[in-house]
């Protein structure tokens, strides 16, 4: 089996980067913080240093970091995954980040003779444990053709977008339409409360009809029941929101459903929320009845 590099040990990469252990990959992991890879080097997976060294040691090499700058950091820093990636390897980062900073980090790859793909996901903590994610994948269909079995093993729906930037324009438009519903969903549940309802009972009545979302079905019941625990960040759906306003004034486009859920974010990420999960908006609407 092919070895394979993993920077990113977070809530969602530590999962992702399990099953391709389960399914007998050798692993070379890096985390800005050790701590967080050591399950997995407990199973078996070995440590490096720097993306740079995990790059040399893996002919596929996959990230899922923070936010944009650490994206950049990682492929074209000093230490990064082009400094150290052999030619001929394969990058794919799995980050939600710019479609900008995607297709400059292709370009500097292709010098180099390395393929990159940009593949964010969505599915959050659940999906990325079940791996159940879906892959929204932008670079070149020779890339992805090679890249596809192995993301199969971390989600249920790989879809080849475009050329570079393209998966993270979907990425894009998969959390426009959540920041929205997330607006619709606590909105819901504080007039369910406000009229004297049984939130959990309105649950069980709008959630499998016309009204039934992924967030309303999953999130929302957290949030009932106080469990503000991240499977996604706000600090981390604020930066999404902020790289899906800067891509709309790109194109000319005035979203406003966009802006008001990115306001509500921002002030949620402001009041101490920033490391909550993002069913925590529900705990602002609560506190502005």
């Amino acid at each position: 089996m092919e070895t394979i590099g993993f920077i990113g040990t977070g809530v969602m990469g530590l999962s992702m980067a399990g099953h391709l252990m389960d399914a007998g990959h050798p692993l070379v992991v890096h985390n800005r913080t050790r701590e967080r890879a050591e399950p997995l080097l407990e199973r078996g997976a070995h440590w490096r240093s720097s993306p740079g060294e995990v790059a040399a040691a893996a002919g596929t090499i996959i990230t899922i970091v923070g936010f944009p700058a650490d994206v950049e950091e990682v492929y074209l820093g000093d230490e990064g995954v082009l400094a150290g990636a052999a030619a001929g390897a394969l990058a794919i980062d799995m980050t939600t980040s710019s479609p900008v900073l995607a297709r400059r980090i292709a370009e500097a790859a292709a010098g180099r003779d390395v393929a990159v793909l940009d593949a964010p996901v969505s599915g959050g903590d659940t999906g990325a444990r079940n791996a159940t994610l879906s892959i929204m994948v932008g670079g070149d269909e020779h890339a992805f053709a090679r890249a596809e079995p192995v993301l199969g093993l971390m989600g249920a729906t790989v879809v080849l977008q475009g050329g570079p930037g393209a998966g993270q324009h979907t990425k894009m438009c998969n959390q426009i339409a959540i920041a929205a519903g997330m607006l619709g969903v606590c909105e819901a549940m504080v007039y369910a409360e406000a009229a004297g309802l049984d939130p959990f009972r309105v649950l069980d009545s709008i959630e499998h009809g016309a009204a039934g979302s992924w967030s309303l079905s999953n999130l929302i019941p957290r949030a009932l029941r106080g469990d503000m625990a991240p499977g996604f960040k706000v600090k981390h759906f604020v930066k999404d929101l902020g790289i899906a306003l800067d891509s709309a004034a790109e194109m000319g486009l005035d979203l406003p459903g966009l802006q008001r859920a990115f306001e509500m974010y921002r002030r949620l990420e402001d009041a101490g929320g920033a490391d909550q999960g993002t069913q925590a908006l529900l705990r602002l609407y609560r506190e502005d009845r």
